[in-house]
């Protein structure tokens, strides 16, 4: 089931990046790996998660295969059964166009997510406890 759009403030146009799990950041994290990787098993992205983590939160395998899964539904991911191995069937993740121009939405989301993040950061560690105060009362 595709999922809204979200508006950006002050930027032109909608993005769907998903932050409402933004704790993990899995659906760019699996965008990225499928376009370095250019097509992988689930199985295979579950245990590269950790090189390309944005942050220490523990990832359940259920989560990454749900996230798949609403990729593949909103048109960013396709996959197909993989049978020519010889052993058990496995599903092929590739991303699509429309997953390419995504993963840059995230890049482009994450890189200002960054920076707000580095500023508060500067701003907070900066303010002492006078200037706190007056701050406040403001």
């Amino acid at each position: 089931m595709p999922r809204a759009t979200l508006r950006r403030r002050k930027h032109a146009g909608p993005c769907t990046c998903a932050m409402r799990n933004s704790y993990r950041f899995l659906e760019p994290v699996l965008l990225l790996m499928l376009k370095e990787k250019g097509r992988s098993y689930g199985y295979d992205l579950s245990e590269s998660l950790e090189q390309y983590a944005l942050t220490d939160a523990q990832i359940e395998r259920a989560a990454l295969y749900r996230t798949l899964r609403a990729l593949e539904a909103n048109g960013h991911v396709t996959s197909r059964w993989d049978t020519d191995n010889g052993g058990p069937a496995r599903r092929v993740y590739s991303l699509t166009k429309k997953g390419l121009r995504h993963v840059e939405e995230w890049a482009q989301l994450l890189g200002r997510l960054g920076e707000a993040m580095t500023a508060f950061a500067k701003r907070a560690s900066t303010l002492t406890p006078g200037r706190r105060e007056a701050e406040q009362q403001k």
